[in-house]
This record gives structure tokens, C-alpha cells and sequence, in this order.
């Protein structure tokens, strides 16, 4: 068993799984069409959740504790995630885009068609997680990039499922819209080998690399996803979702670190 799960390979595997499970989570458009809205908020209220706690216990956590677990610790994390958090602000602020489940616009005006700017809105959003679960892996601790992996690619389930859904509301096909979904994905495990390369190449400011992907999750949450699942009158029931996915895991996190 050691032969074929060595750490290489555990690491490998947990790069790319996120992204996949993206796809996965787009294969129920080939048997319904008839997700209530209700639901699809609660699941992403639910994907909110995972990485709010992702964040916190995988990222902000070990970056306190690789800095050395006082006060100055808490102020470089404190700076790294700010820091993080501001570099996904000004992708986000400049890049045009448009949000395909509430349409919202942003970024500089732009010509392209409204595939593209969801494209790139998609980007935006998978490509921090993408680099948060590679620098998870790229600390000494495999256990978090496994609970950051593990989670990421549980909430990446109901988000390819969403991304599906709205394409086939835009009257794209079932076959179109599932590939769509599955290929936003890919933008994942560009981002995990690149955050896998930035830990190992700048070892000795693991703390800040470590903040700063928490930093770029915490804008996404608090940007995208929570406005989007408290925007159709379920705010209640959203919200609970969100519980419900900072507990599990949370006792995700602790089982495998």
C-alpha cells in the first residue's frame, strides 16, 4: 500500500481532486432540471461554511503557528491575510466579469461575450482556492493539505451544480452546461501546483504565504458567496447551511491534522 501512497503521491492527488469534484457535482443536470432555490442556497450557504473553516483551522492557524505563536505572529498573519484579501480586490475590482446566478456586472467595461466574462468571474473565484489547497500541501503538515482538499473539493460539489443549473437557465444544453461547469474546475489545480511552488520557493515567509491564501478565501466568501445565497429570500436557512459546513469541517480539519 505504501508503494502506490507515497506522500508524492498523496500531494498529486489532492491538487487535483477540488477541481474534479467540481464536475461531479454537475452531474445531476442530466437527471433534473428542477433544483429549488431554496436548496441550491442552503448548499452553497453549506459550501460557505467549509471554507469559512478551511480558512481558519488550515490556513490562518498553522500560519500563527509557523510564525511562532506570539504576538508578532498574529501581526504578520494578521498582515498576510489583509494583504491577500487586497490582491483578489484588485483582480476582481479591474477584471471584467459578470456573475452568471445574480448577473451582477463588475470590473472595467469590456466587449466580450457573456460566456467569457463568466469565465473569468469563475477564475477569479477557484483560482485562490486552487492556491490555498496547494499551500496547504506544500507545509510540513500534509494533514492540512488534505482537510483543505477534502473540504474544497466537498463545497466544489454544490458550486458546479449552481454553475450548471444557471447556463441551462441562460437556454444553454444539459451537454454544454455540464461542460462548462466541469471545465471551471480545471482552474483549481493551476492554482494548487503554483501556491505548492510559491511555499517551496519562499519557505522562509511560509507564515505570510499561508495568510495571504487564507486573506484571498475570506474576500471570495464574504464577496461572492454569502451575498449570492442571502440574495433570493433564504437568508435563514442559508445561514444555517453555513453552520452546519464550519462544524464539519472543523471536525474534518482535526481528524486529519
Amino acid at each position: 500500500m505504501d508503494k502506490y501512497f507515497t506522500r508524492e503521491t498523496i500531494i498529486a492527488i489532492g491538487l487535483v481532486f477540488p477541481g474534479l469534484m467540481t464536475a461531479l457535482g454537475a452531474v445531476p443536470v442530466f437527471f433534473t432540471k428542477n433544483v429549488s432555490q431554496k436548496l441550491l442556497d442552503v448548499m452553497l450557504g453549506f459550501a460557505a461554511g467549509i471554507m469559512l473553516s478551511a480558512t481558519c483551522f488550515s490556513l490562518v492557524m498553522p500560519s500563527i503557528e509557523y510564525g511562532g505563536g506570539d504576538f508578532k505572529a498574529v501581526m504578520i498573519t494578521s498582515a498576510g491575510i489583509i494583504l491577500g484579501a487586497f490582491i483578489i480586490d484588485m483582480i476582481d475590482k479591474f477584471s471584467p466579469h459578470e456573475h452568471l446566478i445574480d448577473k451582477r456586472r463588475e470590473g472595467v467595461s469590456s466587449s466580450l461575450s457573456q460566456i467569457w466574462l463568466f469565465i473569468i468571474a469563475i477564475t477569479i473565484h477557484n483560482f485562490p482556492e486552487g492556491m490555498a489547497t496547494g499551500v496547504g500541501f506544500g507545509t510540513e503538515n500534509i494533514g492540512d493539505g488534505l482537510a483543505l482538499a477534502l473540504g474544497i473539493g466537498i463545497q466544489n460539489m454544490p458550486e458546479g451544480l449552481a454553475v450548471a443549473l444557471s447556463l441551462m437557465r441562460e437556454k444553454y444544453s444539459v451537454k454544454y452546461a455540464f461542460i462548462v461547469a466541469a471545465l471551471t474546475g480545471l482552474v483549481e489545480p493551476v492554482g494548487a501546483v503554483l501556491g505548492f511552488g510559491l511555499v517551496n520557493i519562499f519557505k522562509p515567509v511560509l507564515p505570510v504565504v499561508l495568510a495571504s491564501a487564507a486573506g484571498a478565501m475570506l474576500f471570495v466568501i464574504c464577496d461572492e458567496i454569502i451575498p449570492e445565497t442571502h440574495s433570493k429570500g433564504y437568508e435563514r436557512e442559508a445561514t444555517y447551511g453555513i453552520i452546519f459546513g464550519f462544524v464539519i469541517m472543523m471536525v474534518l480539519d482535526i481528524l486529519l491534522g
